[in-house]
């Protein structure tokens, strides 16, 4: 069960991250358009588990190293922004968000 203070702090990191992703994906990730669906944090607001979507889709997994590569320079410019509102910045993890393909699949799966 995710406390009140974990969802606040997800939907601001959440934000801020789309606005950052807009901002600089022609510069740092080849234009491609990156959407933040969901983000989780851990308990102790340590952690934050972000899943992407990405735009157009080939090679997920490589980008999503690369992003990972990036992830101490995205959480700098987080910090830059958030630093009013939490105390710690949590670590950042980027994931893959698969669950477009998933619904696909289960849509295909009824169709058949």
């Amino acid at each position: 069960m995710e406390s009140v203070r974990q969802s606040k702090v997800a939907r601001l990191i959440q934000k801020e991250l789309a606005t950052f992703f807009q901002a600089e994906s022609k510069s740092l990730f080849m234009g491609k358009i990156i959407g933040v669906t969901v983000v989780r944090i851990s308990p102790d607001l340590s952690l934050a588990r972000i899943y992407l979507s990405i735009y157009p889709l080939g090679k997920d997994e490589d980008f999503i190293a690369e992003i990972n590569q990036h992830a101490k320079t995205i959480r700098n410019a987080l910090g830059r922004s958030i630093r009013h509102q939490v105390k710690n910045i949590p670590e950042l993890v980027f994931h893959l968000d698969d669950s477009l393909d998933y619904l696909e699949h289960i849509d295909e799966l009824l169709k058949s």
